[in-house]
């Protein structure tokens, strides 16, 4: 489309008469909120919920300062602040119908790599009252089997040496908290809004951890000062395509480089644990609890797992979206009785929630044909994933004595598609793990020794050891090397 307006601030008059935009005064604004990890999802999530706050409050405080502590995140580092931080929402619905709207919530970027210091000054900063993370389930720095915080990480030896150049979340915060400290000056509230049960709970054992090894007199105030409420996060949002940018252009008249594309179901719930003041979220939807561990439990479990369950079934199969997936009858069988006999049997009680209509939703939202959300994402970094979103399930089954096929059957499938790395067909899977290459490794043993793959504790804890397990799983992952029609051993266990 020809003439069409460079998403800034200056263009937002012009950008109004097409689209949603802030009305409220973006260069008013305190960062009040610095936010760890300015990725697609917190752009559809915590930044979206904070721009219909400040539409509705002009709550002034609670702008964001968006931190990025990584290379791979020069991109929206340069993208955001040649847009003043501005950047379209475009919200898919079942139906076709699309909603866009240009988020103003974010008012600052910063980057960490090359200048450490600029972040852990706006981290100090008086105005910032509370640091929140989407760093992924990676970035928390803790050994899966074991729950302990990984101190072999060279990142971490490397600023404990090196406190004023730090590498990874917890140096950043500890050097924040420090300065605050030393300043007089209240600590920050630290929420993870990420997709770790108790995460929280997790954010606070490992700084702790961290801190401990750096200054025990500081890890000592952390503790007594600073809080970390758990929260559960939902909002599915695919990586954002060219399409995306290129229909923005066509049908609204805008040029955005970094749009971001999401379903219309969105939920957040958080503790009510707050170090030094917060949004006033309840007004935009958001949900505070005096507990969410129920509520998290219950996403990881079913919606978090779903999808891992879909994705790596799918992926042998050939299936390279989510919603194609779900246009197969087999796979929306095993989905849902993956849900009614292993996943919902180990939940606790969550209050308010009607779980059959839950699975009800999640399986409407999974079908949702506008979204496509990629498998190839949905798979990425499964090593950090499935411990947290299905392992678990298998574990407290065989504690229980419950239900197990189904999950095993992923487990096995996941054993397949990180040796040959293709579907059933032959063609070539996008691998995105960063343990991949020991993944693979261990795969590749499954022809000598049958356990090989389980055999990594960091990821599957004891389950090569409980024989009921190893029995199953053996006779699935020699089927499927056999022959790799994962649908027959879906079908066979309907």
């Amino acid at each position: 489309m020809k003439n069409t307006i460079q998403l800034n601030q200056k263009n937002l008059t012009q950008l109004s008469k097409q689209i949603t935009v802030p009305s409220y005064d973006r260069t008013l604004l305190k960062a009040g909120l610095v936010h760890i990890g300015v990725g697609g999802f917190h752009r559809s999530h915590q930044a979206f919920y904070t721009d219909m706050l400040l539409e509705k409050t002009a709550s002034l405080e609670w702008g964001i300062c968006g931190v990025g502590l990584r290379e791979g995140d020069r991109k929206i580092y340069e993208v955001l602040k040649k847009q003043d931080g501005l950047y379209t929402l475009i919200v898919k619905h079942p139906d076709g119908n699309k909603e866009n709207r240009i988020i103003g919530s974010i008012v600052n970027f910063e980057l960490g790599v090359g200048q450490p210091e600029t972040v852990i000054e706006q981290m100090a900063h008086p105005d910032t009252r509370i640091v929140s993370l989407t760093i992924t389930e990676g970035g928390y720095n803790f050994n899966p089997a074991t729950g302990e915080f990984d101190y072999d990480n060279p990142d971490i030896q490397h600023e404990l040496r090196s406190p004023h150049d730090p590498k990874t979340v917890y140096g950043y915060i500890t050097a924040a908290l420090e300065k605050r400290r030393i300043a007089g000056l209240p600590a920050f509230t630290v929420m993870s809004c990420d997709n770790i049960e108790h995460n929280g709970d997790v954010a606070r054992k490992m700084l702790l951890a961290y801190v401990n090894r750096y200054d025990k007199s500081l890890a000592k105030w952390i503790e007594e000062e600073v809080c970390f409420p758990n929260s559960m996060v939902d909002r599915i949002t695919p990586v954002t395509t060219s399409a995306d940018i290129e229909t923005l252009e066509k049908t609204v008249g805008i040029s955005d480089e970094w749009p971001v594309s999401c379903e219309p179901f969105i939920q957040w719930i958080i503790e009510d644990n707050f170090s030094n003041g917060r949004p006033q979220f309840e007004e935009v939807g958001v949900q505070f609890v005096p507990n969410v561990k129920p509520y998290e439990k219950m996403k990881l479990r079913l919606l978090n797992a779903g999808h891992s369950v879909l994705g790596i079934l799918g992926a042998i199969h050939g299936y390279t979206t989510i919603n194609a997936c779900m246009e197969d009858e087999t796979f929306v069988r095993y989905l849902r009785a993956f849900m009614d006999k292993e996943a919902t049997p180990v939940l606790d009680e969550v209050k308010g929630i009607d779980l059959s209509s839950y699975k009800d939703s999640l399986l409407e939202r999974f079908a949702n044909p506008n979204i496509k959300d990629s498998v190839s994402r949905i798979c990425s970094e499964s090593s950090a994933k499935l411990p947290k979103f299905l392992i678990p399930t298998i574990h407290e089954n065989l504690n229980g004595q419950g239900n197990i096929q189904l999950s095993t059957l992923v487990i096995a499938a996941w054993c397949y598609y990180s040796d040959r790395q293709k579907d059933r067909e032959g063609n070539s899977l996008e691998i995105i793990d960063s343990l991949g290459a020991e993944l693979q490794k261990a795969s590749r043993r499954t022809q000598t020794d049958q356990l090989a793959f389980v055999k990594q504790q960091a990821i599957f804890g004891d389950l090569a050891k409980n024989k009921r397990f190893t029995d199953l799983y053996s006779e699935m992952v020699n089927n499927i090397y056999k022959d790799a029609d994962i649908k027959k051993y879906m079908d066979a266990l309907l």
